[in-house]
């Protein structure tokens, strides 16, 4: 378990390496990431209409009542219609990159390569196997989250392909560490 936890540890450190590297080096960072046109007037009204930070979909509707088919109907008129989408909010604002967002990423990262680096204790592979596994996990990961909300939310293509390099690439190289130190789990003799 010590090789777990010191593999978890350095493939959190090279992960979030990479993560500084690809959004504050290279382009990936901003992949498919626009600023809004007229800015203030936009913010003006958000501030006016928005006052409970949250997760918003438009055009939305009331979730406390049931929705009957002529409420499915027109929801699906003004969204051909447009405009649709989502929104993040904090109306009350945010700190941007403050040290307990930058804490709470390296932590994430930690606990992924955790997790990780317990599956590859199963794992009865050579080193470039166990990688693998560590890449395939990431994949899975990327495809089963962030191709849904290029899918059902519209985000844009390249910003979804922004994720996967920085998911992959990320992985890839945190894999390469947690499979140099964490190995396969030692075969039990038979009872």
């Amino acid at each position: 378990m010590v090789r777990v936890l010191v593999g978890a540890i350095v493939a959190g450190v090279v992960v979030f390496i990479w993560g500084f590297v690809d959004h504050m080096l290279l382009p990936v960072g901003v992949m498919g990431v626009k600023s809004i046109p007229n800015e203030e007037s936009v913010l003006r009204a958000m501030e006016t209409a928005i006052s409970e930070r949250g997760f918003y979909v438009f055009p939305g509707f009331d979730r406390s009542k049931g929705m009957s088919a002529a409420d499915v109907a027109a929801m699906q008129e003004k969204t051909k219609k447009g405009p649709a989408g989502i929104l993040v909010i904090q109306p009350s604002g945010a700190e941007a990159m403050s040290p307990k967002q930058l804490g709470t990423e390296f932590a994430t990262g930690v606990v992924a390569a955790l997790l990780a680096g317990i599956v590859l204790t199963q794992v009865k592979g050579n080193y470039a196997t166990r990688v693998f596994v560590v890449l395939l996990m990431a994949a899975f990961g990327l495809v089963s989250i962030n191709v849904s909300y290029w899918n059902w939310y519209g985000f844009p293509t390249d910003y979804t392909l922004g994720v996967a390099i920085d998911e992959l690439g990320g992985w890839l190289l945190g894999g390469l560490f947690l499979a140099g130190i964490v190995r396969p789990a030692p075969p039990r003799p038979p009872v």
